[in-house]
């Protein structure tokens, strides 16, 4: 591992921002000054007030758990950091990856999110639109959440396919607990993502940053079922504002479930009938 690598895994593991990290890298592209107080007075204080937190980390023990323990580290200047990831706004420095992950860079990388409530409509969509999306090596990333984005996981697996789950908080508080066997299985035998050390508690915060890393590491967004405003219409607004394509499920429009849907095929969105819809476009 080269230095610069490992100083940006320390430096992340104190937990700044993103835009904190950004500025400490614009002024020392190298990190090479992480860990002298001797530094240019533009940038003296945003060292120094990480330099307590960097002498409380035992980088070398924790970099010797991640090899011990099979996480990959794959920092944003890796060559297997996922291209499409890369380009997006505050594409994530770092990320703990657990499993397999070729599934990284794969030609059909589709996210696929939706209600945490799921009715009995969009289970239906999914038997319907994934056995010819697998077919046609469809890798599927979601969020490991009850509801759409587990049945997402559980189909694609169950169908013999791939598929990604990126978390909020890390490895060590999967949340919710009911997937907790479903993460164990994908963690073993698929691939679950994460910018934060294993050790980070998920807050609420860090559900709508996770939503970010779902779409960019995707060429399109599908949204199954979705109110306005939820975390699926958060991911597919954010897709669409990355120009990624984006297809949405149409319901009916009595029912608040698909308000987001709806809405999101009137701002552009795909509507989808069948697998085709998807497949031609990616």
């Amino acid at each position: 591992m080269d230095e610069f690598k490992k100083r940006l895994i320390h430096l992340v593991h104190c937990k700044p921002s993103w835009k904190t990290i950004y500025q400490l890298l614009k002024d020392d592209p190298t990190l090479s000054s992480l860990y002298s107080s001797l530094n240019a007075p533009s940038s003296r204080f945003k060292h120094e007030q990480f330099l307590p937190l960097l002498d409380k980390i035992p980088i070398d023990d924790l970099i010797e758990y991640y090899v011990r323990n099979d996480i990959h580290l794959i920092s944003v200047v890796d060559e297997d950091y996922p291209l499409l990831l890369k380009n997006i706004y505050q594409a994530p420095w770092l990320l703990f990856a657990k499993g397999d992950k070729t599934l990284l860079n794969q030609p059909f990388p589709l996210a696929v999110v939706g209600s945490r409530e799921a009715t009995a409509y969009g289970k239906s969509a999914i038997e319907f639109l994934f056995p010819d999306l697998i077919k046609h090596q469809a890798v599927i990333i979601s969020g490991l959440a009850r509801g759409i984005d587990a049945l997402a996981h559980q189909t694609s697996i169950k169908l013999g396919g791939r598929t990604i789950g990126v978390i909020a908080g890390g490895f060590q508080h999967i949340y919710p607990k009911e997937n907790l066997g479903l993460a164990s299985q994908m963690m073993a035998e698929q691939l679950l993502l994460s910018e934060y050390p294993p050790n980070t508690r998920p807050e609420k915060w860090h559900f709508p940053l996770r939503n970010r890393i779902i779409g960019g590491l995707a060429k399109g967004t599908l949204v199954i079922e979705a109110k306005k405003r939820s975390g699926s219409f958060i991911t597919a607004d954010f897709a669409l504002s990355e120009g990624r394509d984006v297809f949405a499920i149409p319901g009916n429009i009595l029912n608040p479930a698909y308000t987001g849907t709806n809405e999101l095929i009137q701002l552009g969105a795909k509507l989808i009938k069948e697998p085709k819809d998807i497949i031609e476009e990616i």
